[in-house]
């Protein structure tokens, strides 16, 4: 399958890497990724402080690998470096939150604030930089959206664990739905190149 961003197939390592970034999957399976969280932090509410910080730690620590993988479906090295920025911040986040269970609620906050905020700048700057990029729109939406939950996060303190928990599970949850709808959008692109490269069958 042919990448909206002129992937061309070859036998390589970085070829797989690529079109497996590439691929619409891929995405949808990076929003599964923030859904379950979500949807398990408004299911349970009342957990402890050190449970909610593993498992956002958790979830950023695989958001940065799909992330990542995401980095090699880009055409040229301009393209790929806020994808790697997006992944590698990611990862610190999610090494912050399991390497030490955070002692406050605000210590959290910041963590996930931060990530938040800083990966949906680099991601919208990556989407109005990069050039012929499909559902360009779409992607900005989703970078916005993040900006919008790291500034509530961070403007917002939480007095509790609960609260917390309530607050970072509505927005991975709108982030996850956010994410999926660009999955979906992505499927589009990519069978809309697949057939522009097909030859027509009444072509001789």
């Amino acid at each position: 399958m042919t990448s909206p961003f002129g992937t061309a197939p070859a036998a390589g390592p970085a070829d797989l890497l690529a079109r497996l970034g590439g691929s619409w999957t891929w995405f949808l399976a990076a929003a599964v990724v923030t859904l379950v969280p979500g949807v398990t932090a408004l299911v349970w509410p009342d957990a402890t402080l050190h449970v909610l910080g593993v498992l956002i730690g958790l979830y950023l620590l695989a958001t940065g690998v799909f992330r990542f993988v995401m980095v090699f479906g880009r055409r040229n090295a301009g393209e790929r470096l806020p994808g790697l920025l997006v992944a590698v911040l990611f990862v610190l986040g999610g090494v912050l939150c399991l390497r030490h269970p955070l002692q406050t609620v605000a210590a959290l906050s910041l963590v996930v604030g931060a990530v938040w905020l800083v990966s949906g700048i680099v991601t919208l700057y990556g989407a109005l930089a990069a050039e012929d990029l499909p559902y360009r729109g779409a992607v900005a939406a989703v970078a916005a959206l993040g900006i919008a939950a790291g500034i509530v996060v961070l403007a917002l303190p939480a007095e509790s664990a609960r609260v917390l928990t309530r607050l970072l599970g509505l927005w991975l949850v709108l982030l996850g739905l956010a994410e999926a709808a660009l999955a979906l959008a992505w499927r589009s692109a990519l069978r809309g190149a697949d057939s522009a490269h097909s030859p027509h069958p009444n072509r001789k």
